[in-house]
């Protein structure tokens, strides 16, 4: 069973800019590139900055390798140096984020108040549980009832990942109440849709 998506290539540094960064930026591309690879050369570090990719509201940066924290540093001080850019934290560099898919089970299709449980109440139930206190969804939860006879939900989430399910892996098999109900978290097939990584798409 597959439950993570392989996602864009990790060979990234993707950094969140809005349109104007980008196009200062952009403007002398080849040189940021050159004086990344310096910085990155002063640390004594193999990866290097290959080009830029300009997108909606962010800059990825293709590198030879896999890039280290200590890389991700390295390439967001650089940034912040940059005139006229006004680099805040907010563009502190990532990777790229794969989905995993997931699905809960044994918990009540109606809820104590009487009304059918749906994707906002669930989104508002897991964010107090803290199981899911480092867990960003990719999507909204969907909700559909067990069976036409029961009174039973099964809730599938899709959440942000690394290419390895580390998150995943994290919840996969462990429970937690609702009310009186035992819930238990699974892994699932993923959707048959194409993925779409949480740090380089709006």
């Amino acid at each position: 069973m597959q439950i993570t998506t392989k996602g864009p290539s990790q060979k990234q540094a993707i950094i969140p800019l809005n349109p104007e960064q980008i196009q200062i930026i952009m403007k002398d591309a080849n040189s940021h590139v050159g004086l990344i690879n310096v910085q990155l050369c002063n640390i004594k570090s193999s990866t290097r900055a290959e080009c830029f990719r300009p997108n909606s509201n962010n800059i990825s940066i293709t590198t030879s390798v896999v890039p280290s924290e200590s890389n991700f540093i390295t390439i967001f001080k650089y940034f912040k140096s940059i005139d006229g850019a006004n680099i805040d934290t907010n563009s502190t560099p990532r990777a790229p984020q794969s989905k995993s898919y997931l699905k809960i089970t044994g918990i009540p299709f109606v809820k104590p108040d009487g009304l059918l449980l749906d994707s906002l109440s669930m989104v508002n139930y897991l964010s107090n549980i803290s199981l899911f206190d480092d867990i960003s969804f990719a999507s909204k939860p969907r909700v559909i009832k067990a069976s036409p006879k029961s009174d039973m939900a099964i809730v599938w989430i899709n959440i942000w990942d690394s290419q390895n399910g580390t998150k995943a892996k994290m919840l996969i098999n462990h429970s937690f109440n609702c009310g009186r109900y035992i819930t238990t978290i699974r892994g699932t097939n993923m959707n048959p849709s194409v993925p779409q990584c949480h740090n380089c798409w709006k």
